[in-house]
């Protein structure tokens, strides 16, 4: 078991990774375009990912590449390069799911790690071991297990093993990496990176004979969601789950914007060290400012998921997500009681801004003015991407973000 449980953040860009680094991330997941699970033009180049490993490298951290997909027999001959690549770039592990991927990995880069992916569907001790003796560092466990079942895998294979789990982000409504559902009804296979989500959709029943007339299931104003799982948020018992034996501390999330990403590892850096303070104390006490952090960004209603058993893996009423703050901009730099920015969202003189440092501090300021480029003086920030300058008295650190609660007409 690692001395202490590593924090390990989603980074579907180069610049995510940067930002998940800063914002307290102990090492990152990411991947290419091919052979990632995620299909979405998020990924990085091969390019992005050696500047990805030497900005993360020169911090301490880590950098682990998904190649977790199911690839065809016609896709293979592209694996060998594509190991040779990331390797050299200096990648710290592959998260693989595929046996031929993982020979492929053992001898084309003999000298990088080797985890396995929560697309493995490992959810017992045998599996877990036998993992380690294929040549597994690292067991990526099945999010439908409970704080017991993760606790007897510990006891029961090689100290050597390493054990991740999820603890915060989407859940799937679906036993892990076993999904057809979007195969099935769309052509585009989750075992492939290419998820329709259809377990998010709004579901009627229609009789056979009785076409074109739609019948709710379920009592629900806004529809039906019979598959929709809410977000998964440990951080209130984040203790046990590194109690039951858990190396590394998984954020779900690589689709996700860098603001997201950055906020919700900077929530979970304070809920970690919280309790690395005192790891033999019974109680843990979540900081307030950890779970008032998660409310900040974009989230379905959250659960423990399957942690403490079934049926506490709650789905949610619909498919709306609580939004009730806006991402206002970056702060590129501070001098002399001015902050530099770039904008994201609009927003106007006479608002309050919050601003979250990679620190994990939080400020709050109520600018007397906004300059634009050319020094003018201005009332709104409506341009996207548009650079601009506000006082504040304080020193902001880059990468510093900037955000604004909701106006109640918007809310």
């Amino acid at each position: 078991m690692l001395s202490r449980p590593e924090l390990l953040s989603p980074a579907g860009s180069l610049e995510t990774l940067k930002y998940a680094v800063l914002y307290g991330a102990d090492a990152v997941y990411c991947a290419l375009p091919q052979f990632g699970m995620r299909a979405a033009p998020v990924n990085l180049t091969m390019e992005e990912l050696q500047e990805g490993c030497i900005f993360a490298h020169a911090r301490g951290k880590k950098v682990y590449l998904t190649l977790n997909t199911l690839p065809t027999n016609d896709e293979l001959a592209e694996l060998p390069a594509y190991i040779r690549d990331a390797a050299q770039a200096g990648v710290d592990a592959f998260i693989i799911a595929d046996l031929g991927v993982l020979a492929l990995a053992k001898q084309y880069a003999p000298d990088t790690d080797v985890h396995f992916s929560t697309q493995a569907g490992i959810t017992n001790y045998a599996a877990a071991t036998q993992a380690y003796r294929m040549g597994a560092r690292r067991v990526v466990l099945a999010r439908e297990l409970t704080l017991t079942d993760i606790a007897q895998i510990r006891d029961h294979t090689p100290p050597e093993l390493e054990l991740e789990a999820f603890v915060h982000g989407a859940m799937c409504m679906s036993v892990s990496g076993r999904c057809l559902l979007s195969s099935y009804l769309t052509g585009r296979s989750g075992n492939r990176g290419e998820c329709a989500q259809p377990c998010r959709w709004k579901y009627y029943l229609v009789e056979e004979k009785r076409p074109g007339q739609y019948m709710q299931i379920g009592e629900d104003k806004d529809g039906s969601y019979i598959l929709n799982a809410n977000d998964l948020c440990t951080a209130p018992f984040l203790d046990l789950i590194c109690k039951a034996g858990v190396d590394s501390l998984k954020i779900e999330g690589r689709a996700k914007t860098f603001y997201y990403v950055a906020s919700v590892t900077a929530a979970y850096r304070k809920a970690l060290d919280a309790y690395l303070r005192d790891p033999m104390a019974e109680d843990f006490t979540l900081p307030d400012d950890a779970l008032e952090e998660l409310n900040r960004t974009s989230h379905r209603h959250y659960s423990p998921g399957f942690y403490f058993g079934r049926e506490q893996a709650l789905q949610t009423p619909s498919h709306s997500y609580v939004r009730e703050w806006d991402f206002i901009g970056t702060v590129d730099s501070w001098e002399g009681g001015i902050a530099s920015c770039t904008q994201r969202s609009k927003f106007c003189l006479g608002d309050t801004l919050e601003v979250l440092q990679p620190d994990g501090s939080v400020l709050t300021l109520t600018p007397e003015w906004i300059r634009n480029e050319e020094g003018e003086k201005i009332e709104a920030t409506p341009h996207p991407m548009m650079r601009f300058t506000i006082p504040c008295t304080a020193p902001l650190m880059p990468y510093s973000l900037l955000r604004m609660q909701k106006k109640s007409s918007e809310s």
